[in-house]
C-alpha cells in the first residue's frame, strides 16, 4: 500500500498546532500531520537532512506555515522553498495575526498559495486546503527529474 503525502505544518505555538491539527481532521484525511517549529527545521524536513535524514521521501500534500517564528519565520521559508526545483510546486497556506496589506503581499510574493488570518477561521482554512488539494492533485505535477 502507498504511502500517503504528510500534511506539514510550520508554527511554534503550541496552541496554534493543536487547533490546525482539530481543523484539519475536519477533513477526514488520512494523511499523517507532521510539525516543525520554525523555517530551519521545516527546511531540515523537506531536504531530509539532519535528524529528517531517513524520513521518507514524500513531498507533502500541502503546507501551513505561520508568518512570525523564530530563528527563520514563513516568508523567508517560503522564499527558500520556491528555489528548489522539488519544493517550487508544493502548496503553501502562510498564516500570521495580521491582516496588514503589506503581510499578505509579502506571503503572496514569496510564492504562497493561500492566506490564513489567526485565529484561524476554520471553514476558511478547511476551503483553502481542499482547494489547493484539488489543484494539486488534479492540475499540477511534481518535475520530472532523471
Amino acid at each position: 500500500m502507498p504511502q500517503l503525502s504528510p500534511i506539514l505544518i510550520v508554527d511554534d505555538s503550541e496552541d496554534d498546532v493543536e487547533l490546525f491539527r482539530l481543523g484539519l481532521a475536519d477533513l477526514n484525511l488520512a494523511n499523517p500531520i507532521d510539525v516543525c517549529r520554525d523555517g530551519e527545521e521545516a527546511l531540515d524536513y523537506l531536504l531530509r537532512r539532519g535528524r529528517y535524514a531517513d524520513r521518507l521521501d514524500l513531498t507533502p500534500l500541502f503546507a501551513l506555515v505561520d508568518i512570525k517564528m523564530p530563528r527563520m519565520g514563513g516568508i523567508e521559508l517560503l522564499t527558500e522553498m520556491r528555489k528548489i526545483d522539488a519544493l517550487k510546486l508544493v502548496p503553501v497556506v502562510v498564516m500570521t495575526s495580521s491582516n496588514q496589506p503589506r503581510d499578505v503581499q509579502a506571503g503572496y510574493a514569496a510564492g504562497a498559495n493561500g492566506f490564513v488570518v489567526k485565529p484561524v477561521d476554520f471553514e476558511k482554512l478547511v476551503d483553502s486546503a481542499r482547494a489547493i488539494g484539488m489543484f494539486w492533485g488534479m492540475f499540477n505535477r511534481p518535475p520530472v527529474t532523471s
